[in-house]
């Protein structure tokens, strides 16, 4: 399958609605990004709808459009009828004026194609007398049976698309001319490559619009009007059925839209539960007036069926139907390759996703899959990773971060604005002496601390860090910080125990004092012995001098 959505990796931002909305799961994720599995694809364009980062993306053949005009011979448009919901008040006269001015021979309805294939119906429940009869107008529910209910395959028409029963018709009236179909649906560009030689090429309503706007060219908003044109119902809910005379004895007429309907149907067919029946399903919710390209932009599915409904005639286009053998189309079986695990490979998938017992799945949806089996499946499949599981990472976060707080060394009290304890560790209780953390849990902070550095920070007094403050209450010495958390509303205190440091400290400035006391006593008595001896040092110095004086004067009278 080619590929015809594509992902702009660098869009996707891991929040997995796109493999949530997937009805096949047929997206892998790894390394951050999404990934579309072409081989399990049904080409639904869900992903394309729902990605809220616009990361998928449809590929684009307006140039190999432009191509095709530049060749020899007629380019004819297909139109699909939903054409009327999705450019609102212009007809089919309006519409094909302005492809003619992009360059086209001329335009027409599809759905003078989905006469051809609602006769071919009928003529099937009548004429051949079919147990079941799925309609294969809708390629992605032709691709979700070929792949996923191989045994329902017996049950689909092996009727050509209207789609390509149309451009067979305009092969026919024109044979040399190309093909291109427009319409709202990814899966036809599939359809036109798997069945060559019948559409040269298909365009969505965006590639459409996007082409007009660049050559300035304006659809003129005037409708017409053909009685004859009764097919104009096919892109809606019972649209098929609405056509169809319903006649054909002992068999029911049924509508169904929407993958996960159309898988619940076809798992009772394959159970053998539902029997003679004509069943009309549509892979998107409103039929053709649902698809893709025209929900990612056209949310208004009432107004939108109104408008095709107000369009349609009464009677059916006047076809020259061809023959059945000429309009037969076969389906092939498209196995998926994926291996499936067995139980024990499925439980050690589980325990490393933390979920040991029955309680422990969820089945909470966020990864993407219904179930916790169905995501252990994916991982063994490469198609997923245990980090997609949102409850299993939160648990893992507040694990590791409880485990942080409790082993901690240092206090820590959460408040909210209103200053109620909303969390404490056992190191803040262990400093205030607190038994319990319930004891103090949703009570005022007033109860156990100070309140105002937390009112001061609260009122925009800024953050408080390393303030050492002394609990009178504890008889304890803290290093305290304050932090208000303006985004989740918190105030957060961190008091690390500096008891025994404030101890030693002071114990160490009392030796400190008593030593200068003692050096100070120690100077003040050396003074004191050096006056005394000085003191005694000059009495005797004077006697001595007085000595020696009298002793040189007995000299000198001799």
């Amino acid at each position: 399958m080619a590929e015809y959505l594509k992902l702009k990796k660098s869009n996707c931002k891991n929040c997995y609605k796109c493999i949530r909305h997937c009805p096949v799961k047929s997206i892998r994720f790894s390394g951050n990004q999404a990934h579309i599995i072409g081989d399990e694809c049904i080409l639904c364009g869900q992903c394309f709808v729902v990605c809220p980062q616009n990361a998928k993306e449809i590929v684009d053949d307006t140039e190999k459009v432009r191509v095709l005009l530049q060749s020899d011979g007629p380019v004819i448009v297909s139109l699909a009828p939903s054409f009327a919901a999705n450019y609102e008040g212009a007809g089919i006269d309006s519409m094909r004026e302005a492809l003619k001015k992009l360059g086209f021979f001329d335009a027409e309805e599809t759905a003078i194609g989905a006469t051809i294939v609602k006769t071919e119906y009928e003529r099937m429940l009548s004429g051949e007398h079919r147990d079941i009869v799925i309609s294969s107008c809708c390629h992605s529910l032709n691709l979700l049976i070929q792949k996923y209910f191989p045994a329902a395959l017996p049950y689909l028409a092996d009727v050509v698309s209207p789609m390509q029963a149309h451009c067979l018709d305009i092969k026919k009236r024109y044979p040399t001319a190309k093909t291109v179909f427009i319409g709202p649906c990814v899966s036809k560009k599939d359809e036109a490559e798997t069945y060559p030689g019948i559409v040269d090429a298909v365009l969505t309503f965006e590639e459409l619009t996007a082409w007009l706007k660049a050559e300035n060219i304006e659809i003129r908003r005037e409708m017409d009007s053909e009685e004859n044109s009764r097919a104009r119902f096919f892109p809606t809910v019972g649209g098929i059925l609405k056509t169809m005379a319903q006649n054909a004895p002992g068999y029911s007429y049924i509508a169904l839209d929407g993958v996960e309907n159309c898988i619940a149907a076809l798992k009772e067919i394959e159970q053998g539960n539902i029997h003679n029946c004509f069943i009309e399903m549509s892979a998107c919710i409103g039929s053709c007036s649902g698809g893709p390209v025209m929900e990612k932009y056209h949310r208004s599915p009432i107004r939108d069926y109104m408008s095709i409904a107000n369009y349609a005639g009464s009677r059916d286009f006047e076809v020259d139907q061809p023959d059945a053998v000429s309009i037969k189309k076969s389906f092939s079986v498209l196995n998926s390759s994926m291996n499936q695990p067995s139980e024990s490979e499925i439980a050690a998938i589980m325990r490393q996703m933390g979920k040991i017992k029955p309680s422990d799945e969820l089945n909470c949806g966020s990864c993407g899959y219904n179930t916790c089996r169905e995501k252990a499946v994916a991982i063994y499949q490469g198609k997923a990773e245990i980090s997609m599981c949102l409850p299993f990472l939160k648990e893992k976060a507040e694990s590791f971060s409880d485990s942080i707080v409790s082993n901690t060394p240092n206090g820590l009290i959460v408040l909210n604005e209103r200053l109620e304890v909303q969390q404490i560790n056992n190191a803040a209780r262990k400093i205030m002496n607190i038994r319990s953390a319930s004891d103090v849990l949703g009570e005022q902070v007033i109860r156990i601390l100070d309140p105002k550095p937390f009112l001061d920070v609260l009122n925009g007094g800024g953050d408080i860090r390393g303030n050492r403050v002394y609990l009178a209450e504890y008889k304890k010495y803290v290093e305290q910080t304050v932090i208000h958390d303006n985004e989740y509303h918190l105030l957060i205190c961190i008091m690390s125990d500096v008891t025994d440091e404030q101890n030693e400290r002071e114990k160490k400035e009392n030796i400190r004092n008593q030593t200068v006391e003692i050096a100070d006593k120690v100077v003040e008595k050396q003074m004191r012995i050096v006056q005394e001896i000085a003191s005694l040092l000059g009495e005797t110095a004077a006697e001595t001098k007085i000595a020696l004086s009298k002793l040189k004067e007995s000299i000198s009278d001799e």
